[in-house]
């Protein structure tokens, strides 16, 4: 497929870092499913912050499928080096720098998308970065900073003689959030501008999608975000069908209610019961919704069951019910 430094990434389909989603154990639950390279959520390159719970379990990548990535964002070039320094000391095998996040929390601090404002300061963070470690860094990043600021194909030739491995590009700017129309003319133009893959981001949600935007892209590979969100099998749909043009099926109910209770589990080993149980209705929530987006479920089935799980109050209530569920619902498609 493509390289990213030594490594050889076999997938068509990678996952994008995305805050309060892409933890360990989703990541684990995405590797299983074909994703081809996975990246921690966003860790902010001020270390004095990394003790938080929030930051500490963004730290745990220690059993992350090789190669492990591991995603920093900050402003200060030096601050961004330490980190990345000190990523690698913990474990990091590629470093991700995040200049496509539009949050505004993260963009008031000049930090995520804000950086394309300033071309300079780009250029400075991305050279202090690779020079610090001795491990391939990778960027993500957006179109521009708004509709009337499209410079992503400026960036790219930046990241790309700074050393920069391989660039991840979301189809929007910074302005946009992700609402609008994603630019996959811009995506086009930044492959042809360098030399370095290019994965194409942005409203990707079928292997269909995917092989047309690569086909009008040029891209190396897709980056699939929020459709994965409760079908973490699109990974292997998408690869399967880039790679031999046939459309393989769905994982089987059984499966789809298994992937469930594991990965309902690897949520209560990272976090506890306290935050795990919080953490982990979003989650079921969004197996819910695929399960019901898939036809496995009814509409009103799906609203029912996501309630009843929105109200329980601890582990072994939450175990319980998707163990119920699972076996209500197997008995049901018999």
């Amino acid at each position: 497929m493509y390289k990213v430094g030594p490594y050889s990434i076999e997938s068509y389909a990678v996952l994008a870092p995305m805050a309060g989603v892409t933890d360990s154990g989703f990541r684990k639950v995405c590797r299983d499913f074909g994703a081809g390279l996975v990246t921690t959520e966003m860790l902010t390159s001020q270390q004095h912050l990394w003790h938080t719970a929030k930051s500490m379990s963004r730290l745990d990548f220690s059993k992350d499928v090789e190669p492990r990535c591991v995603q920093i964002a900050g402003s200060e070039p030096e601050m961004m080096a330490a980190a990345a320094r000190e990523a690698v000391r913990r474990g990091a095998q590629i470093i991700d720098i995040n200049m496509g996040c539009p949050a505004k929390k993260v963009c008031k601090k000049a930090a995520g998308s804000a950086l394309l404002r300033d071309e300079k300061l780009v250029d400075n963070i991305l050279h202090k970065v690779v020079s610090s470690v001795d491990v391939p860094v990778t960027l993500k990043t957006r179109t521009g900073w708004s509709t009337e600021n499209r410079n992503a194909a400026s960036i790219a030739r930046i990241a790309e003689d700074r050393g920069i491995k391989a660039m991840a590009l979301h189809g929007r700017t910074r302005a946009c959030g992700y609402h609008s129309e994603v630019e996959y003319d811009t995506i086009a133009a930044v492959v042809r501008s360098v030399d370095i893959p290019v994965i194409a981001n942005g409203d990707i949600d079928s292997p269909f999608k995917a092989r047309d935007v690569l086909k009008y892209t040029g891209a190396s590979a897709v980056m699939l975000g929020r459709p994965v969100l409760g079908r973490p099998w699109l990974f292997r749909s998408v690869d399967t069908f880039l790679k031999t043009g046939s459309l393989p099926p769905g994982p089987p109910l059984q499966i789809r209610l298994s992937t469930m209770e594991k990965h309902l589990r690897e949520i209560h080993l990272l976090y506890g019961e306290i935050s795990g149980v919080k953490i982990a209705r979003k989650h079921m929530g969004w197996y819910f919704d695929g399960l019901e987006s898939d036809h496995f479920l009814s509409t009103a089935f799906a609203r029912t069951v996501k309630q009843k799980f929105y109200r329980l109050q601890t582990a072994n209530e939450q175990y319980e019910t998707i163990a119920a569920f699972s076996g209500e619902l197997l008995v049901k498609v018999a």
